[in-house]
């Protein structure tokens, strides 16, 4: 048996129909709004001008098939950063944002949502096996397709919630080697550097250290 959850095809027609429909609405509207901007600031953008010197049964159509072209563009790029996940009785695979992850079912000791956000898999002592943003999909349809397949579901939210705390750089609980991969990581995630921060995210899992983020701050708890 195999379930295979990603994100409803409703949403990315909204999103294609929604962009098609921006662009025949700016085709009406960009002759006045472009005038007005003029009017206020004494300039418009080269690119709002272009259009608006185009006769406006030229612009509708024009902008409408520009319209097009953002809507699949934007779908295309949603279904690629949306998480794709398949759950047989053998494995777990997750697809998201153009890395897959196989998990094998024999490695996995729990799975939940974390803060029914991210889909957490958990090995027996604890460390993160995988963890993905999983909002673009339905929690109760997440929870059926472990549910039917015996896995260990562990729920809505992070049964170790309450053994995560807030790094502090140079907390005493955590030794040098630690502190300064969560520096880095802390670094990394200033400069918006996401490869950096899934690999030292890693690097933690390695010397014992489950790191996560909430609210700008990185939390992090010690596997068994």
């Amino acid at each position: 048996m195999t379930v295979t959850l990603r994100m409803s095809n409703g949403v990315l027609w909204c999103l294609r129909v929604a962009a098609t429909a921006a662009g025949v609405a700016i085709g009406f509207l960009v002759k006045p709004f472009t005038q007005w901007l003029v009017d206020l600031f004494d300039s418009a953008p080269g690119p709002l001008r272009a259009a608006a010197a185009l006769p406006t049964e030229v612009a509708v159509p024009v902008l409408t098939v520009v319209g097009i072209l953002v809507g699949l563009w934007l779908s295309h790029v949603a279904l690629a950063e949306s998480l794709k996940l398949t759950v047989t009785t053998q494995h777990v695979r997750l697809d998201q944002n153009g890395v897959e992850r196989h998990v094998p079912r024999e490695r996995i000791a729990e799975v939940y949502l974390d803060a029914k956000k991210d889909l957490v898999l958990l090995d027996e002592r604890t460390t993160e096996l995988a963890r993905n943003k999983s909002t673009d999909l339905r929690a109760a349809d997440i929870e059926q397709a472990f549910t039917d397949l015996r896995y260990p579901w562990r729920g809505t939210s992070d049964p170790y919630e309450t053994s995560f705390q807030s790094w502090v750089d140079g907390h005493p609980t955590l030794d040098d080697t630690r502190n300064q991969l969560l520096r880095n990581r802390a670094r990394a995630l200033t400069d918006k550097k996401t490869g950096a921060v899934a690999e030292l995210a890693e690097q933690l899992q390695g010397v014992g250290v489950v790191v996560r983020d909430r609210d700008g701050t990185q939390q992090y708890r010690l596997v068994r």
